[in-house]
């Protein structure tokens, strides 16, 4: 036991445009892109050596979990697996106490459970005196989610919480190329002035979104709206970078028109609800981040109509939450263990 805490703390994310192309196996056939940026809401790690041979495990969304570390691979059976995954890659013995927490709920579109699995490998590096490259520990944290545990979905929310900011990213079967988009600090403060992020109630499971994208893109139903959604991430970027919040906006409701024909599972009464109150109080544009289903929804708005499109949300029972945009990605840290 040596008295100090690593920690480790990975941002969530918003998805602009393009969310969807970055799922097999579209993004294998025909190349992903998406654009997407980091939020100060944020997955917490926190390792504290104990001394012992055993792992005790606090998360304040999945509850406690106790394990002896013999040495053999825990087993991936949909209790704290993220937690176990990575124990098993980094084959640790040592004892610990891990203590989990994130600012946004399970099924929230903020690329949460990434966040959390990026946040416990760099803890763990912290821990370990591991280096790891921003690429190394995306991978990384990809081939654990979708290859050990079986989590289905993109390769977007590893890289996003690794590297934050605002970024383009392009995918392929075996690469992935991260760029930031220079989005210069007047234009970061008017775009955070008239945006409104709001949770809608309700958590979704993304796989079943995912599923029904999948199975609709094998019968070529959806082929031509992810096409264009990802032909949206360079005039949404090139809006963004020359300050344009207004196309920006404009270019966001497209997107939400494109990805509802992903899947019939992407939207429901009570976020159309929400969409069209948004709109009718003055939002120019909006989405559900992430697979859709729930979660939070995301809209740029006009000047001086921001907080009526608050309101109106409110109004219908949606939770609206204050946020900044992050520039950073993932960071470590130790501090000496003063419980």
């Amino acid at each position: 036991m040596d008295g100090i805490h690593y920690r480790a703390k990975a941002p969530l994310r918003i998805g602009l445009v393009g969310g969807g192309t970055d799922v097999n196996p579209y993004a294998t056939q025909k190349g992903g892109m998406v654009f997407n940026t980091t939020i100060n809401k944020y997955a917490y790690c926190t390792i504290t050596p104990t001394g012992d041979s055993s792992m005790s495990i606090h998360s304040t969304d999945y509850g406690k979990y106790e394990a002896p570390l013999d040495g053999g691979p825990l087993p991936l059976d949909g209790n704290m697996d993220l937690i176990k995954a990575v124990t098993n890659h980094f084959n640790i013995t040592d004892g610990f106490k891990m203590f989990l927490q994130s600012e946004a709920p399970p099924g929230s579109g903020l690329g949460g459970s990434s966040a959390v699995i990026v946040s416990i490998i760099a803890a763990v590096c912290e821990w370990k005196k591991i280096r790891m490259t921003g690429d190394e520990m995306a991978r990384l944290a990809i081939k654990l989610e979708r290859e050990d545990i079986g989590l289905k979905g993109g390769k977007q929310d590893q890289y996003t919480a690794v590297f934050g900011g605002f970024n383009v990213m392009r995918f392929s079967d075996d690469w992935v190329d991260v760029n930031r988009v220079r989005v210069d600090q007047d234009t970061s403060n008017e775009l955070q002035y008239r945006s409104v992020l709001c949770y809608t109630g309700t958590s979704r499971e993304s796989a079943d979104v995912i599923d029904s994208q999948v199975k609709k893109f094998a019968k070529g139903q959806n082929e031509e709206a992810l096409d264009a959604t990802k032909a949206l991430v360079k005039p949404m970027s090139d809006a963004l970078s020359k300050g344009d919040i207004n196309l920006a906006g404009k270019i966001l409701d497209e997107s939400w028109q494109l990805k509802k024909q992903f899947s019939e599972k992407v939207t429901n009464p009570k976020i159309d609800e929400l969409y069209n109150a948004a709109k009718d109080a003055g939002a120019i544009g909006g989405k559900v981040s992430g697979a859709g289903g729930g979660g939070f929804m995301y809209f740029i708005c006009k000047y001086d109509t921001k907080y009526g499109v608050a309101k109106a949300l409110q109004k219908r029972g949606a939770k609206v939450t204050d946020f900044a945009f992050e520039p950073n990605g993932v960071i470590s840290w130790s501090y000496p263990n003063d419980d």
